[in-house]
């Protein structure tokens, strides 16, 4: 796909780790407001302890979160210094949450979230060992100690796939087969492509129909006309991926089949080229390819 940069927020959050153990966050810091709106922060006077402190403010309902899913939150990270304390990022100021696999964050975050229910509200102070390191990104220092808050929109562990109504199916002589929560796979024809978008929903889900503008979590494999080769795969990946959907940040053959599909849905579609990568996607895609994708709709926001 022609994916977007990341938010500058997300880039907050990915980055490598180490250890430590955890206890309740900041107990004399406050954090006001409602789940899912943006968090007012109230830090006292004078330096953090100086270790890992967690503490769920808010419980959720929904599925627990694991090391190896990929999360959609909103959150703010603050540098807590006892001064200034600056807003680093905020994804509320973004407007729109942010996606990452958990298990690439960095050791605070990713201590802090698992465990926990999607739906719940976590806090955590972060000492510089549970945080960025030596190296940092820019315009913070490797003594820094952070705070989070972080609201959990979602979970998708690496097999989540599609579940509803309908399974296996064909459009212009692309199979699909694979059944409702089941990974698909694609069968492609030794014929020629046709010459315009086409697309049908396969497994028909329950949710709202997606709209542009919306970030998608999806689960998709991409293929060559002709050759069959796959290019991309978040099966083969082994975590699903998040994409803004209906304002040209992925390819328009995806705008123009995803947006107003059920949420659950899954969707194969054949993309011709005008509607692919204008100048291919080097050494794989050609600009004349057509491709062929199958997609697992898990989620909107």
């Amino acid at each position: 796909m022609r994916i977007p940069p990341l938010l500058a927020a997300l880039s907050l959050v990915l980055a490598t780790a180490c250890t430590s153990a955890g206890g309740q966050a900041g107990s004399d810091i406050e954090v006001l407001g409602d789940f899912g709106t943006k968090p007012k922060v109230v830090f006292p006077d004078g330096r953090p302890a100086g270790d890992l402190q967690i503490r769920e403010q808010m419980t959720g309902t929904g599925s627990v979160i694991k090391g190896d899913d990929v999360i959609v939150a909103h959150y703010t990270a603050h540098v807590w210094d006892g001064a200034d304390n600056r807003l680093l990022a905020s994804s509320f100021n973004q407007g729109a949450p942010a996606s990452f696999p958990l298990g690439r964050s960095i050791s605070g975050v990713g201590k802090a979230l698992r465990g926990h229910r999607v739906g719940s509200r976590v806090v955590a102070a972060i000492p510089p060992g549970e945080g960025y390191g030596p190296n940092p990104p820019g315009g913070m220092t490797a003594d820094d100690e952070l705070f989070y808050v972080v609201d959990v929109l979602g979970a998708f562990p690496p097999d989540a796939a599609a579940k509803g109504a309908g399974g296996s199916g064909t459009l212009a002589g692309v199979t699909v087969t694979g059944g409702s929560g089941q990974r698909p796979a694609l069968t492609l024809p030794r014929v020629r492509p046709p010459s315009r978008l086409q697309s049908k929903v396969l497994i028909q889900g329950a949710g709202a129909r997606t709209q542009a503008g919306q970030l998608l979590v999806t689960q998709y494999e991409g293929r060559i006309w002709g050759s069959g080769a796959s290019f991309d795969s978040t099966w083969a990946g082994g975590q699903p991926k998040a994409f803004r959907i209906g304002n040209g940040s992925v390819i328009p053959g995806w705008d123009k089949a995803l947006v107003g599909v059920p949420v659950g849905s899954r969707v194969v579609m054949i993309v011709p080229p005008s509607l692919g990568y204008e100048n291919g996607l080097p050494p794989l895609i050609k600009p004349a390819d057509t491709l062929v994708f199958v997609v697992d709709v898990l989620a909107a926001y």
